[in-house]
């Protein structure tokens, strides 16, 4: 008889941790480490990413958002489409705001590596990621600006991987931040127009029913 396995892989859970609580020490794991860019969106970018939209589509079906004063639930499935296509943006951002950062690299000093740029680009969203926990009580939703510590973790994690000075990762980090503000506007147009299309549609629906 075979003990179970773990819910959760171990080296994930210890990269999570480690990655979060040492970043110095675990950016330097990470840069000699050997892998692909599939490797780090499949096994890591992808379980993390689910997070929030999950979170988001739970908390919001069962407590609705409180609008002055009035709870307001969006339907179903435009909270359902607005969750997958939020999910599936929030992995292309990520992998848009590392060509940025490999882009980029030159520009302050630093070494175009595609592999190093995805290794920032998606170990340094794991706060972001997390935070998107809280969604599952809206109440609670301001605290997802715990999230803002990736900033922090991108700041650290530039210098080691794509070999930025020291003296210009703050300016490069800057820049990286300004693009993925961009990058994260345009999600959020995107998946509103989605989850407001498909609310005016439903509704356009019930409304032709009744007539």
């Amino acid at each position: 008889m075979t003990d179970n396995p773990p819910a959760l892989n171990p080296s994930f859970v210890a990269r999570v941790k480690g990655i979060l609580l040492q970043p110095g020490r675990e950016w330097e794991i990470i840069r000699g480490e050997p892998a692909t860019v599939k490797g780090l969106f499949v096994g890591y970018a992808v379980p993390l990413a689910l997070i929030g939209p999950v979170c988001g589509l739970i908390g919001g079906q069962l407590f609705g958002v409180n609008v002055m004063g009035a709870v307001y639930r969006t339907p179903v499935l435009g909270a359902l489409a607005g969750a997958v296509v939020s999910y599936g943006l929030s992995l292309l951002g990520v992998y848009l705001l590392g060509l940025i950062i490999e882009a980029l690299a030159p520009n302050f000093g630093g070494t175009k590596d595609r592999l190093a740029a995805m290794k920032v680009a998606v170990y340094s969203s794991t706060a972001s990621w997390l935070s998107g926990v809280f969604g599952l009580i809206p109440a609670l939703a301001i605290l997802g600006i715990l999230g803002l510590y990736s900033l922090y973790l991108l700041y650290t994690g530039l210098s080691p991987l794509m070999n930025a000075p020291r003296d210009k990762t703050v300016v490069y980090t800057v820049v990286v931040v300004i693009a993925a503000i961009v990058i994260q506007v345009v999600i959020l147009a995107v998946v509103g127009a989605v989850v407001g299309g498909l609310a005016l549609g439903g509704a356009a629906a019930v409304g032709s029913v009744v007539v």
